[in-house]
């Protein structure tokens, strides 16, 4: 494929692209394919003569969509949100175009800063405290990790090393193995400081947890992969209260920021904390700007070497939507989210099990947990709509999540009509077969 194909097929596969996001609605949120549906449909091989763009097109359709779950459908309302905006999508084809590899200042300046600039514009707009800002000279700052686990892990291993060195000092006759046995981490079921918690999105008490990190000298990292995006908006930033006491903290963009899949923004109070966890210096990567105050090299604070100029997207959706136009985004979901728990609150038959914050609702039907998972069991089978479940304190719990971007009004009207419908139809066979037992 030449520059002149690759102008005609790219402007066909953006087409392509718009027409599914544009039509998603119509397409069933959930695949009808079993496990190993795939294998069949595709050669044994790869094949040793090129074929054409025209012979790969066709099959995304036959091959390819039949196996997808529609994410970003309005019917979709499991998990969490997974961002996707158009503007975003330019960026990350700007991002594939440009290719580079920004391990380092010098393997591209431009991906370097303006990753630095995004994070600081982020952590402004969430109002963090000045010390996680990287600004012109100070001692923190963000980085862009893959996935909210992977800066959990970054911020263990940089807390880890940052403890063995303190003690080596305090006791040298120690070794680093017999530090290592008597380290601990604190963490409760849903590992550490969360804001916003996956089952029901619950919020740690971070004033009372907090302190006692500080005394202690313990590292405390916040995680906030799903709520982070909300503290946008002042009326939800109170929620992030105590994030003065933590030394790293972490939300993902991806989720609910409009900025597609891979985003996950991770500050932390000293920068020097993950460089010294993660260093390497092999001679072929250094460059002559390394020890100037005014240059970061990411490879440093994190665990691959290589990243992707992931910044551009946060830079497209920041100046395409504004503030403005992301706090409208966040609250039009807080409030679709309020009008599904208040048409659950009109069934006596249903109970509220978490109480509703942002846009996740944790619903039930009142009884056993075999007939809620019944209930779930019926719902995903039947495929107009997606939803998980999760479990609170050995309840089964249906989680409905407003995740689409083009979520609508009308969608939870029907996604709740449906569930209603569905319970009424389970709970008639439900009674006759219990009483039949």
């Amino acid at each position: 494929m030449d520059a002149a194909e690759f102008r005609k097929r790219g402007k066909e596969m953006v087409d392509y692209v718009a027409d599914y996001l544009e039509k998603i609605e119509k397409r069933q949120v959930f695949p009808d394919v079993e496990p190993g549906y795939l294998r069949p449909l595709i050669a044994q091989c790869a094949p040793q003569d090129p074929e054409s763009f025209e012979d790969v097109f066709k099959d995304i359709e036959k091959i390819i969509m039949p196996g997808v779950t529609h994410w970003h459908s309005p019917y979709f309302f499991a998990y969490f949100p997974a961002a996707s905006s158009f503007p975003a999508l330019l960026a990350d084809m700007l991002c594939g175009g440009i290719g580079c590899v920004g391990f380092s200042w010098a393997a591209s300046p431009a991906c370097t800063e303006l990753e630095t600039v995004m994070l600081d514009w982020l952590g402004k707009m969430v109002n963090l405290p000045e010390e996680f800002l990287a600004g012109k000279d100070g001692k923190g700052g963000g980085v862009i990790q893959g996935s909210a686990s992977e800066a959990t892990l970054i911020a263990l291993l940089a807390a880890r090393t940052k403890t063995i060195r303190q003690v080596q000092s305090e006791k040298p006759e120690l070794t680093e193995a017999e530090i290592m046995g008597r380290l601990v981490a604190y963490a409760s079921d849903q590992f550490c400081a969360t804001l916003g918690t996956t089952p029901c999105c619950s919020f740690d008490k971070l004033l009372e947890l907090g302190p006692i990190c500080n005394k202690e000298n313990i590292w405390m990292h916040i995680d906030a992969a799903y709520a982070g995006s909300a503290f946008i908006c002042p009326e939800f930033r109170h929620l992030l209260n105590g994030v003065e006491f933590a030394d790293s903290f972490n939300f993902n963009p991806h989720k609910w920021l409009l900025v597609n899949f891979d985003c996950s923004a991770m500050w932390v109070k000293k920068r020097s904390d993950l460089i010294g966890a993660f260093k390497l210096e092999p001679l072929y990567l250094q460059h002559h700007h390394q020890e100037s105050g005014l240059v970061t090299d990411y490879r440093h604070w994190q665990i691959p070497l290589g990243r992707r100029f992931r910044s551009l997207k946060l830079w497209f959706v920041l100046r395409m939507y504004g503030v403005k136009g992301l706090q409208e985004h966040i609250r039009k979901h807080i409030r679709l989210s309020h009008q599904f728990e208040h048409l659950v609150l009109q069934d006596e038959r249903f109970e509220i099990c978490a109480k509703v914050v942002l846009g996740l609702v944790c619903f039930r039907l009142k009884g056993s947990n075999e007939l809620n998972e019944a209930l779930l069991k019926s719902i995903n089978d039947a495929k107009k709509i997606h939803l998980v479940p999760c479990h609170l304190r050995e309840k089964f719990v249906l989680r409905f999540a407003i995740c689409s971007r083009t979520v609508e009004s009308t969608h939870i009207k029907f996604a709740w009509q449906h569930i209603s419908q569905l319970a009424t139809d389970l709970l008639k066979t439900w009674v006759q077969n219990h009483h039949q037992q």
